[in-house]
């Protein structure tokens, strides 16, 4: 009977991680869909790269501070709704992108999806940190970060077809819509129990002065801001890129795309199973702190080499980007969660993607600058590059050591 209750659970809690991370493709499928109508949308409106990079950053100016408010609200409240809520704000935000009348209402609408999908890490993160046990979290966060490549693969590949053929408005209905339906699945799947040992850590989560208060902290924030900067670059510019700096067609850029964001998820896979298998074997330092530090360099040097070459060797290098973005993702959260521990997942989180998220408002504007001002997009590789050291600092020597911070009651 006990053998039965135990399997009842694992299978709860990998429904529920499952549906976690197909939220989470719905959220990087929707926040790109504008990088992958960018081409279009540029020609149509007539707008120069420095203004294509403020409406790409438009979507940060309220996801990122947005993230303290749903921090705290995903610590406190019921989090299966909060996401709910969330999912349904960013879903109609998108589906109503597709019926804007100009540059104003799609800006707005950015706006308001960027409100809406402030919930989703926050809230994964406090699910996780609360019913997955720390030695299976690096599959559990491999598999949902692996939503953040498929999103974009999908949105790139489907999304690139969809503007060939019907034009960039199909591109929003289409997948807003998508969107939409996850809900019904969420709102009826059993959600699993609490840890035993964590269920009976009942005191009030840390206030952020106290998250703040901690070295640890401060290392994963500015850390994560590294990881973000690279995977912005990519998620804003990578479709423009391969049209309009290197010659590409749009079904050419859609393909490109879709190999490079399924690098990127093969690289969350390869990494959430391996810390996983180097954690069970007694190595929890070395597992995630490698893993992410071997992402953090690649990817610096990878678009780095972007930038030097051209044609298909550029578009090679961006997909090996791709493969080292992935490669950091799930220790992004991995490390968050085990640091912060379930009194404080979801408000670490928050604080920690505030800051992380900062880079979605500074990437996006000082590629379209760099590039208006130089007519090429290395310097904007080379400023890539040069935040990644700022990571591998962060990773490697801001974090004293990845274990759990004690709380005070």
């Amino acid at each position: 009977m006990i053998e039965r209750g135990a399997a009842l659970v694992s299978r709860d809690r990998s429904r529920v991680v499952l549906l976690l991370a197909t939220a989470v493709f719905f959220n990087y499928a929707d926040r790109g869909n504008l990088s992958t109508v960018a081409p279009a949308l540029k020609s149509e409106l007539g707008i120069s790269s420095t203004w294509l990079g403020i409406l790409l950053s438009s979507f940060f100016w309220v996801y990122a501070p947005a993230q303290l408010i749903a921090g705290s609200v995903a610590q406190r409240l019921d989090v299966r709704r909060v996401l709910a809520i969330g999912l349904g704000v960013w879903s109609l935000a998108t589906l109503f992108t597709g019926l804007a009348g100009g540059l104003v209402s799609i800006l707005l609408l950015r706006l308001a999806l960027g409100a809406g999908e402030a919930a989703i890490f926050p809230c994964t993160s406090r699910i996780l940190a609360e019913a997955v046990p720390e030695a299976e979290r690096g599959k559990a966060n491999g598999l949902i970060t692996t939503g953040m490549a498929i999103g974009p693969m999908a949105g790139t590949f489907a999304g690139g077809m969809i503007l060939a053929h019907f034009g960039w408005r199909w591109v929003f209905v289409a997948f807003g819509m998508a969107s939409v339906a996850w809900l019904w699945p969420w709102l009826t799947t059993r959600q699993p129990p609490a840890l035993p040992v964590e269920a009976k850590d009942d005191h009030a989560p840390p206030t952020y002065a106290q998250i703040l208060a901690q070295r640890a902290a401060w290392g994963a924030s500015l850390g994560h801001f590294s990881t973000n900067y690279s995977q912005y670059l990519v998620l804003t510019w990578l479709p423009i890129f391969l049209v309009k700096g290197q010659g590409f067609s749009l079904t050419e850029m859609a393909t490109i795309g879709a190999i490079v964001y399924l690098a990127q998820a093969l690289g969350s896979l390869v990494s959430g199973w391996g810390s996983d298998h180097l954690i069970k074997r007694g190595a929890r330092v070395h597992g995630c702190r490698v893993m992410i530090m071997v992402g953090t360099a690649g990817a610096g040097l990878a678009l780095l080499g972007a930038g030097l070459t051209s044609g298909i060797a550029a578009a090679g290098m961006m997909a090996l980007a791709g493969f080292f973005i992935g490669m950091m993702t799930p220790m992004v959260y991995s490390i968050a969660q085990t640091l912060a521990g379930p009194r404080a997942g979801g408000r670490w989180v928050g604080l920690q993607n505030f800051v992380a998220n900062l880079a979605g408002i500074i990437g996006p504007i000082v590629t379209g600058w760099l590039v208006d001002r130089t007519g090429s997009y290395l310097p904007a590789f080379i400023v890539a590059a040069a935040v990644a050291v700022l990571g591998l600092i962060s990773w490697g020597l801001v974090i004293p050591a990845i274990r759990p911070v004690q709380w005070k009651a």
